[in-house]
């Protein structure tokens, strides 16, 4: 989902966005869990996460605190990989990509692996 105003920062707030989502499942914490320690309601951070609404840099910080990171990574400064970083990480915030990814990793037969590539590939049209 676009956030209303598509300006020029859409694309970062989408990004900061499924950062804090992804950092936030890693650590198994609900919305209604980082609502509580930023001070807002669990339908703000589904707005942050989806970036319907922007991060303020007050709240930003909160997040990384909260989430036990920088601010730095939140906003994709940190990671030492650029370019595509945004995107994969848009990837692993929809809902059941990291449910999905860590069945990946505990499939031990990399025919295994790579057939279930191959049907993720095929089901999502050749991508």
């Amino acid at each position: 989902m676009q956030p209303k105003d598509a300006g020029p920062y859409a694309a970062v707030e989408l990004a900061i966005g499924a950062r804090i989502r992804t950092r936030r499942r890693q650590l198994g914490l609900s919305q209604s869990d980082l609502a509580e320690k930023l001070g807002v309601s669990f339908q703000q951070v589904q707005k942050y996460e989806r970036g319907a609404n922007r991060v303020a840099a007050s709240t930003l910080l909160a997040a990384a605190q909260a989430l036990d990171t920088t601010v730095a990574a939140l906003v994709g400064e940190e990671s030492g990989v650029r370019g595509d970083d945004d995107e994969i990480f848009r990837a692993l915030a929809k809902p059941g990509a990291l449910e999905l990814l860590r069945a990946f990793d505990g499939i031990a037969d990399a025919r295994t692996r790579a057939a279930l590539v191959a049907l993720a590939r095929e089901m999502s049209g050749g991508r």
